[in-house]
């Protein structure tokens, strides 16, 4: 067994110790049992996860139903629109391409940071680095999102239109933290460094992903004109139309199952499997079908620019609400094998299939604590 899955396998073997010819599971290590679920993956960053494999940005939803609203907001976003990739290599107009973001440790001193949206914006402090890597570049206009990946707290930190002062302290629109670990969202109404207030990391396709061979999670995307109105998992809505028939922030969309990919070449061709697979997230007001990236010179411009054949007509928005588990919660409920019986029970526990959200892991946890301890008892361990 290769992969995730057989670094597991080999750790748990390594785990378990050979003791007067009988093989126990050691009481001193730190015993996981993980069920695997096929389709489902954690995307990953510098050895990372980018929130938990059941997160919704993280789980496929090419078996889910359309959404019965899709034809309207296909026809309102345009159905004769081109897929646009917001990134690439090298610079346009002077800037760089796409959504870059920064990894820091705790070397890196924090510092607090004041906001025009002050009431809806994380507190902070923030990890700042000396030097960040800016959307569009230091001396950029436009968005100017900073995103950091704390690597010793496993958290993100995100900003919206953030300018460095010249007493050399930070302002920014707006400023979100996620725990990237967790599943909580946004309180209900509030936006992030994003309008729909997502986080913006977790949606950016990444090179090195596509280098791979395969994007498992969701992508960001934008549309000129949305619904004064916001669906799970986004939190807030950035528009005064009330019309139904434009698309809600925290929409989902998949690339139709028929596209075929077959003559794309092979960075588009990975991004338009995981368009049909993951699909996209309506996460900001902005150009019609921009999915989000991130800047990087090893992009084949030339590949990416084939993206633009696609069109709105090859897309449909998909009815993700049997995914919701709680509201204020981005777990995901999913589809997988059941968990196996205790030894000496008929029947697998039944106490997993309603646990609230957080708590699935938990007790899947305890379960294989359970397990341990009864194999070690019986072999006298």
């Amino acid at each position: 067994m290769t992969g995730p899955a057989g670094h597991l396998v080999r750790l748990f073997q390594e785990r378990s110790t050979m003791y007067t010819g009988k093989r126990f599971f050691s009481l001193a290590g730190i015993m996981v049992v993980f069920f695997l679920i096929p389709g489902v993956h954690a995307s990953d960053i510098g050895g990372i996860a980018v929130f938990p494999p059941d997160h919704i940005w993280n789980v496929p939803v090419d078996q889910m139903p359309v959404d019965p609203h899709s034809a309207g907001y296909v026809q309102r976003i345009g159905i004769t629109g081109s897929l646009h990739p917001d990134f690439g290599a090298g610079l346009y107009e002077g800037k760089t391409i796409g959504i870059p973001y920064n990894i820091v440790d705790n070397t890196v001193a924090k510092q607090a940071v004041t906001f025009d949206y002050n009431d809806e914006s994380d507190p902070g402090p923030y990890p700042i680095p000396l030097n960040p890597q800016i959307e569009g570049g230091g001396g950029s206009d436009g968005d100017r999102h900073i995103l950091i990946i704390q690597h010793d707290e496993k958290k993100l930190y995100e900003l919206y239109a953030a300018e460095k002062q010249p007493d050399g302290s930070w302002h920014a629109g707006s400023g979100a933290v996620f725990d990237l670990a967790g599943y909580t969202l946004r309180p209900a109404g509030w936006t992030s460094a994003d309008a729909a207030g997502l986080a913006i990391l977790p949606g950016l396709v990444r090179y090195a992903e596509v280098a791979n061979g395969e994007i498992t999670h969701a992508v960001r995307f934008t549309v000129k004109r949305t619904q004064r109105a916001y669906v799970w998992p986004a939190r807030h809505y950035a528009s005064g139309i009330t019309d139904t028939t434009y698309p809600p922030m925290g929409q989902r969309f998949r690339l139709n199952s028929s596209f075929n990919t077959s003559g794309y070449p092979y960075q588009a061709r990975v991004i338009l499997e995981a368009l049909k697979k993951y699909g996209m997230i309506v996460a900001d007001n902005g150009g019609n079908w921009f999915i989000s990236g991130q800047p990087d010179d090893r992009w084949d411009n030339d590949a990416l620019n084939t993206l633009k054949k696609v069109k709105g007509s090859d897309f449909e928005a998909v009815d993700s609400n049997s995914l919701m588990i709680h509201p204020d919660s981005g777990q995901a409920r999913i589809t997988g094998p059941e968990p196996p019986a205790l030894p000496g029970q008929a029947s697998r526990p039944t106490d997993l299939a309603t646990t609230a959200p957080g708590e699935a892991s938990t007790a899947i946890a305890g379960l294989a604590l359970g397990m341990g301890l009864y194999i070690s008892a019986r072999r006298g361990g």
